[in-house]
């Protein structure tokens, strides 16, 4: 049996850019999708925090270090700039590769610039 386990995310990414007329896609900042591990044209699922809209799409490789969060084609009627989104990005794993998985979490400021990283999410209080 596999596992469907979060690989990536990028939290609480700024929109920059919802760019309607061009090919679909995200495109997120080259040093991001490297930090995080996301492939470019891997799927990713994208939830939008200001609006509560949750989509599908593929990774597309932006400028390194631009910032660039950009939704675009028709997911663009989801976000608009400014907007906070979640990016993630999963994969299937064995169960014994799944007891051992840590997923790679990227945090960044409101620049879309890398904070830290991370291993773990820390567990919910009461």
């Amino acid at each position: 049996m596999h596992l469907n386990m979060l690989k990536a995310k990028i939290h609480r990414a700024s929109v920059t850019h919802a760019e309607l007329h061009y090919e679909g896609s995200c495109a997120i900042d080259g040093d991001l999708l490297d930090t995080a591990g996301i492939r470019e044209y891997e799927q990713i699922h994208i939830w939008n925090v200001n609006n509560g809209q949750r989509f599908t799409t593929y990774a597309i490789r932006a400028e390194e270090g631009s910032g660039i969060i950009s939704v675009n084609g028709a997911a663009a009627h989801r976000a608009q700039v400014g907007d906070i989104v979640i990016i993630a990005a999963f994969g299937a794993y064995a169960e014994a590769e799944a007891e051992l998985h840590q997923p790679q979490l990227v945090y960044v400021d409101r620049h879309n610039k890398m904070t830290h990283t991370n291993r773990s999410i820390p567990k919910q209080a009461a």
